[in-house]
């Protein structure tokens, strides 16, 4: 059996690596990277709209908007390729894996071109050069005044950014913290767990502005030229769109669109954040938020339900190849954490069928949740006394007959409170899917906190409406638990 379980697993192997192979850049020989743009009628641009002013979201007349310097950019190259130019929401850290697997046709999110992603992806001209800055709270603004006295200090940057690496490389001595977005970051600034941020000076400028408790201070940083400023991502292989967003770039540099109106633009639409930074305000946000997890809760619990109740009976099964199947997919649901799988799906699997965000997250929430909910059945079926499934086979009934009508109603009764416990658990699952951009609870969270510069009242919203979700579902399962109990005391 270990030889046959070692098959299986062999076979997953390649199956995933099978899926990787297929993302391997196409050669410059056969570039239709211009052609496919033109030719769909759209130019997909992946951002993370966290980051003022480059990308950010706006609460404009009740209505959610993507703003900011980068995407006055986008739509400018669009307009001169003759194409629509499309937003996709990711966090910073899913943009390249978006790009490589071919879910955006370009990075625009103030990325900076370091040698390290230019091995895997390709970038445009600079288009926008700025220094990094250090963002410290004001009441600490005579005691950090440059970078050297942030020694011994902990001091954090975004996971995987030119900041994340220039505190790594010129400041030794301070205390490296990476975090997965800007707004855990100033968070983690304003509650004082972090001494200082670094971030680009525009986007540190910005928040400086827009929070009276924070102060920007000059980081006086070292780039090399090959690294400064901010480029536009692009898949390997694709100079013809290369060059066609370049010639786009050179105009905007010429007629120095960013300076006299991007970052005009953008400042403008931060002062709409600002306005009014009641989370009342922004309860729009919280409500598809909400919309957006019971969807995916309730597609989880009920797809999971049906694919564990079917894994469970496979590994009962007589036919030894479907038993062994079974087994190795639970243990390799098990052993593998949900995130990467919600990452699997969406940037694996989505090479070969175009699956959206929250397909995909639905998607891995289901194989997830049936693999945990399969060895719970499967220990209540176990669980179920002998003798009774000898008794229905002395009435005549088939082996089916018994499973359905006898041991099933039974072991429902059993695993009861098991499954309620994995179904709130499974609710607060959900929040792992906003790492590929659907907009569920946490998601939104990112954003108020981005928008309003607030960090512990949205995180304050989301607690108690998580904990509504869950009370009442608790609830619900409490009652159908009684009536079962009553039944079966009836029957009894």
């Amino acid at each position: 059996m270990k030889r046959q379980f070692g098959k299986w697993l062999l076979l997953v192997g390649i199956f995933i690596f099978g899926i990787l192979g297929l993302a391997r850049p196409a050669s410059a020989a056969s570039d239709t990277s211009l052609a496919r743009v033109k030719a769909k009628g759209t130019l997909v641009m992946g951002t993370s709209p966290n980051y003022p002013p480059y990308e950010f979201q706006i609460n404009q007349h009740g209505q959610s908007k993507i703003v900011g310097m980068d995407v006055e950019i986008g739509k400018q190259i669009a307009k001169d390729l003759g194409v629509k130019l499309v937003i996709k929401k990711l966090s910073f850290d899913s943009l390249l894996p978006a790009l490589t697997t071919g879910k955006v046709d370009m990075i625009l999110s103030g990325m900076s071109p370091t040698p390290a992603r230019r091995k895997n992806v390709d970038f445009t001209d600079i288009y926008y050069t700025e220094g990094e800055s250090i963002l410290i709270n004001k009441t600490d603004g005579a005691k950090y005044k440059t970078k050297a006295n942030l020694a011994g200090q902990k001091v954090a940057a975004e996971t995987g950014t030119l900041q994340y690496n220039l505190i790594k490389q010129q400041m030794p001595n301070a205390q490296l913290t990476g975090m997965s977005s800007a707004a855990n970051l100033i968070l983690a600034l304003k509650t004082h767990k972090v001494a200082a941020v670094v971030k680009g000076t525009a986007s540190a400028t910005a928040y400086a502005k827009n929070d009276p408790s924070l102060m920007a201070i000059n980081g006086h940083f070292k780039t090399s030229s090959a690294q400064a400023g901010n480029a536009i991502a692009l898949k390997k292989g694709s100079p013809s769109l290369k060059n066609a967003i370049n010639r786009s770039l050179t105009k905007i540099k010429k007629h120095h669109w960013i300076e006299q109106r991007y970052l005009k633009t953008a400042g403008k639409y931060l002062k709409v954040n600002t306005a009014d930074t009641s989370m009342w305000h922004y309860r729009g946000y919280f409500l598809k938020g909400l919309q957006y997890t019971l969807l995916i809760a309730v597609v989880g619990i009920i797809g999971g339900s049906l694919l564990g109740l079917l894994l469970a009976l496979l590994r009962f099964s007589t036919i030894a190849p479907l038993r062994w199947l079974a087994t190795a997919y639970v243990e390799f649901v098990r052993g593998t954490p949900l995130m990467v799988q919600i990452m699997f799906v969406y940037f694996g699997i989505g090479i070969i069928v175009d699956v959206s965000a929250l397909n995909a997250g639905m998607i891995a929430i289901v194989l997830n949740s049936g693999a945990y909910l399969s060895e719970i059945i499967r220990g209540g079926i176990q669980s179920v006394d002998s003798g009774q499934t000898e008794a229905a086979a002395s009435l005549g009934l088939s082996k089916s007959a018994t499973m359905r009508y006898v041991v099933l109603p039974q072991t429902l009764r059993i695993i009861w409170p098991s499954l309620g416990n994995q179904f709130i658990n499974l609710i607060k699952d959900t929040s792992m899917v906003s790492i590929i951009g659907v907009t569920e609870l946490i998601y939104q969270l990112g954003i108020v906190q981005a928008d309003t510069y607030r960090g512990v009242a949205p995180i304050g919203i989301a607690m108690v409406i998580y904990f509504v979700i869950c009370w009442l579902l608790t609830r619900l399962l409490s009652y159908y638990e009684r009536r079962i109990n009553r039944g079966q005391q009836q029957f009894n």
